[in-house]
């Protein structure tokens, strides 16, 4: 048998899929980018995974590990393509969802913002009798006929999947369990889940929201996956495969059929975790990633090298307060097309070429001017891509900007360079919403650009900042695919508790945080992580009396509940820039986060040598004060402690990089580039 050494971590973009094949033992790496196939994305996948195969020259009997990562959850909810869903609840909370919560979309206007059509109509909510306490006890015994009643009338209905959502579930599930059990009887092809098993926490409308959301997506994740493993049994690959979540962490095929939701931000989470790994190879600690794709741009602020998780999370208009990697995603990226409205002004994005027909440079048909068409007439980008796979046509791009600039009556290359100019502005804004409405100055963090459009503008956007310092990864372009190498599993565990911190009982706190650790063991044990490799996390959902949402305090390993009080006062004075001393704070949520850490693959290092060696050509870079020619440099051929000056165009496989006038570039011994101002 050959030794199985290699790992493949496969992410899926608007755009493009990218591959990362790596050798755990040596670190050497090999990278594919294929177009995404948005019809049946496990088309690209495996075609992405025999190429890096056969570009390694290696054998998929010799993959020892599977990672994913997938926005097809997502794209799901946000398109609408969702099965057809019901909801079962207790009696009375029919109108749960309908409801939802009365204040609007921080960003919305007030004036034109239109409640959006909630994913489960009225007519497909079904109640049943029954009722948990707050405290866990029974108030009134579950009506099994009621829910009998609502299965027959789900199958009548053609509905695909049914979410179960009871009345404080939360603190004791047997109803819920009932139900489900029923409902696999009565009809045993509907897709069902649970509450509990998807957000056992308090609130109503968002964990029924979230029952539904995950059990809307259930039967086309779950059909997913089975075609991804088909696939990879058809090409001789029997690794395990692993997805990557919304925490960051990655878990087992088994799991995320039960709880699809939890991939809702996959792709853009591996991203960002690939992004810590490489700047803490480079020794940086803080940093604002931004992942620029072919449709959206995602940001990230990582202090101290902590990455943040949030539980206010959204997917479209929707609340998913699942623990998620805590970003800001816009519609902003190398796809977003520009367009003019009737008073002359004009927008890009967040409407996107996307992969078919894509921007009009890549010949498939595509004729909106796109910001990758931008770069192409401005001379930011080489004439072919993807190691010269792929030729970009200037004359097309020419032609679609021209449009937009007699639009506006300028020079195409003004048109151009305002393109750009909004999209970096888009972008700024979305960065200033993780640094500074969150008190922190961008100035004090590197700029980590990515993903295949996020190198062409991190000069750009670190001058309208005022960053002076930019970290471009070895491979930005799929980064988000070599994330996924660098995560571990990962699983939260939470319950509410909703007691007063004052007065709290530290036995009946411990007794909570002892059966959820319970819980996850029993994960640890369902996904094979050795004892050595297992670690876990209390934590406490905190917050003072009748605020609206809480912050997570790590528990102190004595117990001690007044440092937990003070430990919160000042975690609420950073972030508001104010403490209550007077205001009694509460105990509302208990969680442990669960990690099983995975061998980390060795690192491949740069083996180049100076820059002068690495210039192939050069190119002219239409600047605003007039043409320049600018050397192309190819990344492969810079060593460690390679420099040279902007303007300057490097070139590799996955991705472009611009180092604009005024910026330096040096090659780190940990194959970052480092570009200061």
């Amino acid at each position: 048998m050959p030794s199985r050494d290699l790992l493949v971590a496969v992410d899926i973009g608007g755009t493009f899929t990218d591959v990362t094949l790596q050798d755990a033992a040596t670190g050497q790496a090999w990278t594919a980018k294929t177009p995404s196939t948005p019809r049946d994305p496990s088309e690209g996948f495996i075609t992405g995974v025999t190429q890096a195969l056969t570009e390694a020259g290696r054998r998929p009997a010799e993959v020892a590990r599977v990672l994913h990562g997938t926005t097809v959850a997502t794209n799901m909810i946000l398109e609408g393509r969702t099965a057809p869903t019901a909801l079962l609840t207790t009696r009375g909370f029919r109108h749960v969802l309908e409801i939802g919560r009365a204040d609007l979309p921080r960003r919305d206007n007030l004036w034109a913002w239109v409640k959006p059509k909630r994913p489960v109509p009225p007519g497909l909510v079904f109640e049943a009798g029954g009722r948990i306490a707050a405290d866990g006890s029974e108030l009134e015994a579950l009506d099994e006929a009621d829910i009998r009643a609502a299965a027959r009338a789900a199958r009548q209905a053609g509905v695909a999947a049914m979410a179960v959502c009871f009345l404080h579930a939360f603190a004791n599930p047997a109803h819920e369990r009932r139900a489900l059990a029923i409902l696999a009887e009565e009809v045993p092809e509907l897709a069902r889940t649970a509450s509990v098993d998807v957000l056992p926490v308090v609130r109503e409308y968002e964990r029924s929201m979230a029952a539904v959301l995950n059990a809307a997506v259930m039967p086309a994740i779950s059909g997913y996956i089975a075609r991804l493993e088909a696939r990879l049994d058809e090409a001789g690959v029997v690794a395990p495969l692993l997805l990557m979540k919304s925490n960051g962490g990655v878990a087992g095929a088994a799991a995320i059929r039960r709880a699809p939701a939890q991939t809702a931000l996959s792709g853009p989470a591996a991203g960002v975790v690939g992004a810590r790994a490489v700047c803490a190879a480079a020794g940086v600690a803080d940093l604002i990633t931004v992942d620029i794709g072919g449709t959206s741009a995602d940001i990230c602020l990582i202090a101290k090298g902590e990455i943040g998780l949030t539980q206010h999370g959204r997917v479209g208009p929707w609340p998913l307060p699942l623990p998620m990697v805590d970003m800001v995603t816009i519609g902003a990226g190398g796809g977003s097309i520009a367009l003019l409205s009737e008073n002359g002004s004009m927008t890009v994005g967040p409407q996107s070429a996307g992969a078919d027909p894509g921007p009009a440079c890549y010949g498939r048909g595509g004729t909106a001017a796109t910001v990758t068409d931008a770069h192409l007439v401005l001379g930011h980008l080489p004439a072919r891509l993807l190691g010269g796979r792929m030729a970009l046509n200037a004359s097309l791009a020419r032609q679609a900007v021209q449009r937009v600039a007699d639009g506006l009556g300028l020079p195409v290359d003004d048109a151009a360079r305002g393109i750009l100019a909004i999209a970096d502005n888009n972008m700024v804004g979305a960065i200033r919403v993780v640094s500074v409405e969150r008190g922190h100055d961008p100035r004090d963090f590197t700029l980590v650009p990515f993903g295949g459009a996020g190198p062409l503008h991190g000069c750009a956007l670190a001058d309208l900042l005022g960053i002076n310092r930019v970290l471009v990864p070895p491979s930005p372009g799929v980064l988000c695919a070599e994330g996924l190498l660098a995560a571990d599993l990962k699983a939260e565990f939470s319950r509410t508790v909703a007691q007063a911190l004052e007065g709290a009982v530290t036995a009946r706190l411990d007794g909570a945080f002892t059966a959820l650790e319970a819980e996850a063991a029993a994960w640890f044990a369902q996904e094979a992580v050795a004892a050595e490799d297992r670690s876990t996390r209390r934590v406490a959902l905190m917050r003072y009396e009748e605020q609206g949402h809480e912050l997570p305090i790590t528990w102190p390993i004595d117990g001690d509940l007044t440092a937990l009080g003070l430990e919160f006062a000042a975690a609420h004075r950073g972030l508001y820039g104010f403490d209550l001393p007077s205001v009694a704070v509460e105990i509302v949520t208990l969680r442990v986060e669960a990690a099983g850490a995975l061998p980390t693959p060795a690192a491949s290092l740069p083996r180049g040598g100076d820059a002068a060696g690495a210039v192939t050509g050069h190119q002219t870079i239409r600047l605003p004060t007039g043409p320049i020619e600018a050397p192309i440099i190819d990344r492969a051929l810079l060593g460690p402690g390679a420099r040279f000056a902007g303007p300057a165009i490097v070139t590799q496989l996955d991705a472009t990089t611009l180092v604009a006038p005024g910026w330096q570039a040096r090659m780190d011994a940990s194959g970052a580039l480092l570009l200061t101002r």
